[in-house]
């Protein structure tokens, strides 16, 4: 029988945006980090591209599946770039395509600072 090594998984190294909103004033940098990530969303490409991506079967999608939001391939691109910048998605490539991931840290991070906001 082979040695087999067991590998640690290695969780992606994304700091969560900010505390929740109830629980204390954001700081500069926290706000400029949170800003950055809604920023990217307010735009409805991106936010189209982001559901795209965050509801595709397995939690990632390739590009060649998602790029039918109603612009160019090269618009495409540059949205989840900017996407990508503030922190929401992450990437592999695999051959010629590209694959997108949600990052679940960042995702719940947002959906906490939310939550307590509303229920505060």
């Amino acid at each position: 029988m082979p040695n087999a090594t067991v590998l640690p998984l290695l969780e992606p190294e994304v700091e969560p945006c900010c505390p929740p909103l109830a629980e204390r004033p954001l700081t500069a940098e926290e706000a400029e980090r949170t800003a950055r990530m809604f920023k990217a969303l307010g735009d409805p490409v991106r936010l189209r591209l982001f559901s795209a991506v965050a509801s595709h079967e397995g939690g990632e999608a390739c590009v060649c599946d998602i790029s039918d939001v109603g612009v160019s391939q090269p618009t495409v691109s540059h949205h989840l770039k900017k996407l990508k910048e503030a922190g929401l998605l992450s990437s592999e490539r695999r051959g010629t395509w590209v694959y997108y991931r949600v990052e679940p840290a960042v995702l719940a991070a947002m959906g906490q600072l939310l939550t307590k906001a509303a229920a505060a």
